[in-house]
C-alpha cells in the first residue's frame, strides 16, 4: 500500500517481455481542477437549461508502466433567453499502471479504456457540484470514448500539420 506503487516488481509480473496477461490498474484518481460558476443565480434556479458539453482527453507517461490519464469536461448551461445559467469545468485524472500491453495499442488503452474507467467518478462529481449549485441534478449520458478516439485519429490523419 505504498503511495508510489510502480517500482515494486517481482510478484506482480510487471516485466513487459514476460508474456503475461495485459493488466490495467487505477492506482489513484483525483480532481486536478474544478470550477463552478453560477452567474444567473438566484433567477436561473428554476427550469431546465440547455446543456452543451465538451470533452478532452490527455495521457502522459510518468514511468515505464505508470501513466496519467486526464479527462477534461466542460459544461455550459444556458437559459431559454441564451444567457449563461452555469458553467462547470472539471479536470479529473487517474494514475494508471499498465502492464503487458503492446506499444501499438497503448494509445488506444490510454484514451479509450482509461477514461472509461474514470468517467463514473467524474460524472458523480459533476452531478454533486451542479446540485450543490442549486440546479436540478445533472446526469451525463455515458460517453463513447472509442468514437472520440476514432474522431481524433481521423482528424490527425486529415491534418498532418495539425497541433500536437
Amino acid at each position: 500500500m505504498s503511495g508510489t506503487g510502480a517500482p515494486a516488481s517481482g510478484d506482480n509480473g510487471q516485466g513487459m517481455g514476460a508474456g503475461g496477461a495485459p493488466r490495467i490498474q487505477i492506482l489513484s484518481q483525483y480532481i486536478k481542477d474544478l470550477s463552478f460558476e453560477n452567474p444567473g443565480a438566484p433567477g436561473s434556479l428554476t427550469g431546465r437549461p440547455q446543456i452543451d458539453m465538451g470533452v478532452d482527453l490527455q495521457a502522459k507517461r510518468l514511468e515505464p508502466q505508470l501513466f496519467e490519464v486526464e479527462l477534461k469536461l466542460r459544461i455550459d448551461a444556458k437559459g431559454p433567453d441564451g444567457k449563461p445559467v452555469f458553467v462547470l469545468e472539471l479536470a479529473y485524472a487517474g494514475l494508471l499502471q499498465i502492464v503487458n500491453v503492446p506499444d501499438d495499442v497503448l494509445q488506444q488503452v490510454l484514451l479509450i479504456e482509461g477514461p472509461h474507467m474514470l468517467f463514473p467518478y467524474a460524472r458523480r462529481i459533476i452531478s454533486d457540484a451542479v446540485r450543490d449549485g442549486g440546479m436540478p441534478p445533472l446526469m451525463i449520458e455515458p460517453i463513447d470514448f472509442l468514437q472520440l478516439y476514432q474522431a481524433r485519429v481521423a482528424q490527425a490523419t486529415a491534418a498532418p500539420q495539425g497541433t500536437a
